[in-house]
């Protein structure tokens, strides 16, 4: 079991390594300048040249590589005496800083990761990314919570009802939400029960996950208004789960050990529940963790439409000011999530399929 950790760790680091320099390299390259982006009208020579030189932006693109990785990685190297060096162990940057092995002027540094600041609001990326993610997390969450129960219910019911009329329904229902694209969803289905049917389902099309009390007693966790947006980012997955798990079952339903279960008189719902079903679900986690990933990196359009302050929003004002740092930061978060989810439905597999040695 450590040997297979230690070895889905590694190939999660190369990912991530690779992650990190395509990203790198693909904002490095586009036009603009965020000297000038930060000062605006009042940009000089001068100021350009200084701020380009505080960015680390002076130098060669390979230096500010390995420059983005010392800052990015928690474990790195700073220098612990020369205020001038780019590498100095600044407090103000570095935050919670721990020096573990000290050499010379440097010293080996355990950190939380620097990402820059935002070009335009001078806040801290890791700021910025910490205040929006839990709202995204909790709108895919449920998103995704919603899809897997009834997806699984439906999935299961009209593999046991093969060709049958709920089954032909359920399975028009998952191709048209296959193919149903997010934001056109999101913008129906807001037109439809926050503006038409608004004064019968009290949703609000721009609902906000804290509403200020009208007592003015503060804000207070309002989940009404997690309804549509939830909703609307839960139907694609929700379509390929339930495909998913109607076909795995078929599947698992036409072997030999289930027809051994019915030969010697186990109840349907034994069959089902304990034999059939935990057999079948290997398909549907890998969905799963795919669309979960997908769904907190996808919920941008949805996000947008239902003006949810999680991180599609942040990624979208970001792209509009060339907020490089910023978004750099969300895609590098987002893509150690995809990395943990992955190595967690790993070791998930070999819990739920025997056939499977983590070793």
């Amino acid at each position: 079991m450590l040997q297979f950790l230690l070895k889905r760790l590694f190939y999660g680091f190369l990912v991530l390594l690779g992650v990190i320099t395509v990203v790198f390299l693909l904002f490095n390259v586009l036009p603009g300048d965020p000297a000038r982006m930060m000062l605006g009208q009042r940009a000089d020579i001068n100021s350009i040249e200084a701020i380009n030189k505080d960015l680390g932006r002076d130098k060669p693109l390979t230096t500010q590589y390995f420059n983005y990785l010392n800052d990015f990685s928690i474990l790195s190297i700073h220098n612990i005496s020369d205020t001038n060096n780019y590498w100095y162990l600044d407090r103000t940057k570095y935050t919670s800083a721990i020096k573990l092995i000290p050499f010379g002027n440097y010293a080996l540094i355990l950190k939380m990761p620097y990402m820059r600041r935002s070009y335009q609001s001078k806040r801290m990326v890791t700021e910025i990314i910490t205040e929006a993610f839990p709202k995204t997390v909790l709108l895919a969450g449920v998103a995704m919570l919603f899809a897997v129960i009834i997806g699984v219910i439906v999935g299961v019911l009209a593999a046991i009802k093969k060709d049958g009329f709920f089954d032909r329904i359920s399975l028009v229902l998952s191709a048209f939400g296959m193919s149903l694209p997010s934001f056109f969803a999101a913008i129906l289905i807001a037109w439809l029960f926050a503006f038409v049917l608004a004064k019968y389902t009290g949703l609000s099309m721009f609902g906000s996950m804290y509403t200020v009390d009208d007592f003015g007693n503060g804000e207070y966790l309002d989940l009404k208004n997690l309804i549509l947006p939830a909703f609307t980012l839960g139907i694609r997955p929700l379509a390929v789960i339930v495909e998913l798990t109607r076909s795995s079952m078929l599947d698992v339903l036409s072997q030999d050990f289930i027809r051994t279960a019915k030969a010697k008189g186990l109840s349907p719902y034994h069959i089902i529940t304990r034999h059939t079903l935990k057999n079948a679900m290997n398909p549907v986690i890998t969905a799963v963790s795919g669309w979960l990933a997908s769904l907190m990196a996808g919920a941008v359009f949805v996000e947008y439409v239902f003006d949810w302050k999680g991180v599609g929003v942040v990624i979208v004002d970001a792209l509009e000011k060339y907020d490089f740092p910023v978004v750099m930061g969300v895609l590098l978060f987002i893509s150690i999530i995809l990395v943990i989810i992955n190595i967690f439905v790993d070791i998930l597999y070999g819990m739920l399929d025997p056939r499977i040695r983590l070793s």
